[in-house]
């Protein structure tokens, strides 16, 4: 976790269109309203978020959170001109506990999660995220450490491979790609996402290949999450999140596939639920609630939205206030924290 400084950026802000801008910061804004109130946004990408509530919310502070060393750079560049009210962190987002404790902060009354991956990681070509453009098997969000989409496919067996990409990317053939995943790297090793693309759509029936776009995007969905952990960072993150959150603090997120939206539904239906047994009479205060959801299930995006943005198409927002401090018996337990 380091905190770097700002770089020479390339118009962050004509590269990105962030999702439901406003509601967002209407959501945020009311926990914000006090001087020096801490807002941190554990998916900074390139900063559109965080331009706007710096612009609207002129009493907040912004912490950024990401694991992307470029999105870092670009939202520095782009978000300098407020000063000491923008902080960028290099970290991935569950260790969200340990940024507020290291900038000395007990608690923060706002925290934004805009999940998936970013319109950065989806141009850049020598990325590989992208189903549509040739390019390298890479697809980590942070590029100075960890495995690439083609470690995976060129080391895990047929059964992890089947595992992946039928939990990960709700994939009905699963396992016919992963042989043919496994059967072509005995020949040649895996490097370029083309090659992957022409593979899958080999293996996936012509009747299915009709509709719901290209047959790739879900094998390409289950490497990026497997590769960078994300339903394991995203099941510490948002209890962790909550954990931070001072009492009249709020939580928003914003989920693009299913995997991470249910995850987020239980997190917050868990804070916002009695944990009394059935039956007794009185419910005892520490099993009240300590969150309030503020709104009903997930808001989509409007059409006008979808209109001028199509990549808000998927997505699923959430909300919640925190009302008081969670119980101790709920409590959410950093990482290598031992259970009693």
């Amino acid at each position: 976790m380091t905190t770097p400084r700002s770089t020479s950026g390339s118009g962050a802000e004509d590269r990105h269109v962030p999702v439901l801008l406003q509601r967002c910061v209407d959501l945020l804004a009311p926990a914000l309203a006090e001087p020096g109130s801490v807002l941190v946004d554990c998916t900074l990408g390139m900063g559109g978020h965080t331009e706007a509530v710096l612009e609207q919310v002129p009493t907040a502070r912004v912490v950024g959170i990401d694991r992307d060393p470029q999105a870092i750079a670009l939202a520095s560049e782009r978000l300098a001109r407020f000063g000491d009210r923008f902080q960028a962190v290099h970290a991935v987002y569950d260790e969200i506990g340990e940024v507020v404790a290291h900038l000395g902060l007990t608690a923060v009354q706002g925290v934004l999660m805009d999940l998936g991956v970013s319109s950065l990681q989806i141009d850049e070509t020598d990325r590989g995220f992208s189903y549509a453009q040739d390019a390298p098997l890479d697809m980590r969000m942070d590029t100075t450490s960890g495995l690439t989409a083609a470690d995976v496919l060129n080391t895990y067996d047929e059964r992890d491979l089947t595992r992946i990409l039928r939990e990960y990317g709700e994939e009905r053939f699963a396992q016919r790609i992963a042989r043919a995943v496994v059967r072509r790297r005995e020949v040649e090793p895996w490097t370029r996402s083309a090659a992957l693309v022409d593979l899958v759509r080999a293996n996936i029936p012509a009747a299915t290949r009709k509709t719901g776009g290209n047959p790739a995007k879900r094998t390409f969905q289950a490497l990026r999450i497997e590769v960078n952990g994300e339903l394991e960072v995203l099941e510490r993150a948002v209890p962790a999140a909550v954990d931070v959150l001072a009492v009249g603090g709020r939580i928003v997120v914003e989920s693009y596939q299913s995997l991470e939206d249910r995850i987020v539904k239980r997190e917050l239906a868990r804070g916002a639920t009695s944990s009394a047994p059935a039956g007794l009479p009185v419910e005892p205060e520490t099993h009240k609630p300590y969150l309030k959801l503020l709104v009903r299930g997930a808001e989509e995006a409007p059409a006008e939205e979808l209109e001028r943005n199509p990549r808000s198409a998927s997505v699923r927002l959430r909300a919640a206030e925190r009302l008081r401090p969670t119980p101790d018996h709920l409590r959410h337990r950093p990482r290598g924290e031992n259970k009693p």
